[in-house]
């Protein structure tokens, strides 16, 4: 079978190459082709584009990229109808794989969507064009499953990859020796992965060290993004640590992190690592966003408790004050992290077991072969 996969993002990027790994044990005479990155590629992908020539950051950003973004869509379409694919996997990514979901119904193309959409945060008229352009919803958070019911999906719950990603993981005994911690405490910095959110979040981030000399604060690089593109966007850079391709052994040695809105936020809670949730955007992106999410909390951690169990920054409160009040309660409040680590441990039972990216890819083969 021929599977054409979209992601644009990093996390995207992650989840799509487990799902690859796990079809390919289903159908032998599987091929990919699709927009990804490195981690697809190592799967097998052909690359018609990299995830780091995609991603565009909130309203502002979006507005003033409109003529790269429809070029892209346009590119993709024709891919598609040059190749004709038997299925194409939407992974996460809404702003883009909505357009050539909608496109690749009326063409004629069967669809499934890993990794859903956040319409039930914002945009839940979005559900009902989605249940008219995918043939196959399939979610990896326990409250979507009763969402999308509601607006009559065929729609899976398989459980969070994320619980197989760090299940499988090991640590580097060398991490700290080859990047000069040996003997140092450690503060993780997440700032993200588009260049729009680092230059934004970084500079906040990197404040704080003044508060806190002891420790080595080691940023975790995004990639595609050189060591000189962060000691451009913060003057006090140098002699940051930078380190590539090593986020969970990076954070298996810190004390704490300052991790940006995403993903990372759920890697971090499944690592036990005490973190603090961070946003900062232009302010007509914050200003739009308050106005229509519709959810109480930003991190995924804590959407899926239902709770605050780690503490938010959201725009006007991430000042360099309130991140390093709350870096000292991560470091120095030894009952304060005792509580966030014992709810991280309840988090990883409500997510489920290991095997999410098997049972989705079973999923997947499911609407091939029945």
């Amino acid at each position: 079978m021929k599977y054409y996969i979209i992601a644009g993002e990093a996390s995207g990027d992650l989840h799509a190459s487990n799902l690859i790994k796990e079809l390919k044990k289903l159908d032998t005479s599987a091929v990919f082709r699709g927009w990804g990155g490195d981690l697809m590629q190592a799967q097998g992908t052909v690359l018609v584009k990299h995830f780091r020539d995609l991603a565009f950051m909130g309203f502002k950003e979006v507005i003033a990229n409109l003529r790269t973004i429809f070029k892209n869509i346009s590119l993709c379409k024709e891919d598609i109808t040059n190749w004709q694919p038997d299925l194409i996997i939407f992974v996460d990514y809404p702003g883009f794989n909505m357009r050539i979901a909608e496109w690749a119904k009326k063409s004629g193309y069967r669809s499934a969507y890993y990794i859903s959409p956040q319409v039930w945060a914002w945009k839940e008229g979005r559900a009902k064009k989605l249940k008219r352009d995918i043939d196959k919803m399939i979610v990896i958070l326990p409250f979507e499953q009763d969402f999308y019911k509601k607006y009559g999906f065929k729609v899976s719950y398989v459980g969070h990859p994320l619980l197989d990603v760090v299940s499988d993981f090991r640590t580097d005994p060398n991490f700290l020796k080859a990047n000069g911690l040996e003997g140092k405490p450690i503060i993780a910095l997440l700032p993200g992965s588009r260049k729009q959110e680092i230059a934004k979040k970084l500079p906040v981030m990197l404040s704080v060290r003044v508060q806190f000399p002891e420790y080595a604060f080691v940023i975790a690089g995004a990639p595609g993004m050189d060591a000189e593109f962060y000691k451009t966007i913060a003057a006090d850079a140098q002699g940051v640590n930078i380190v590539y391709n090593k986020t969970y052994d990076l954070l298996s040695h810190a004390d704490a992190a300052l991790v940006t809105s995403g993903t990372a936020t759920l890697e971090t809670a499944l690592l036990e690592v005490p973190e603090v949730v961070c946003y900062l955007g232009s302010k007509m992106s914050y200003e739009i966003g308050k106005r229509l999410v519709k959810v109480p909390f930003i991190s995924l951690v804590n959407l899926i408790m239902g709770k605050m169990i780690v503490k938010e920054l959201i725009q006007y409160e991430m000042t360099s004050a309130n991140l390093s009040a709350e870096l000292d309660k991560l470091l120095n409040d030894n009952a304060y992290r005792t509580n966030m680590i014992a709810n991280y441990k309840l988090l990883k039972e409500k997510l489920g077991g290991v095997g999410a990216s098997a049972r989705a890819a079973k999923e997947v083969w499911k609407m091939l072969t029945q």
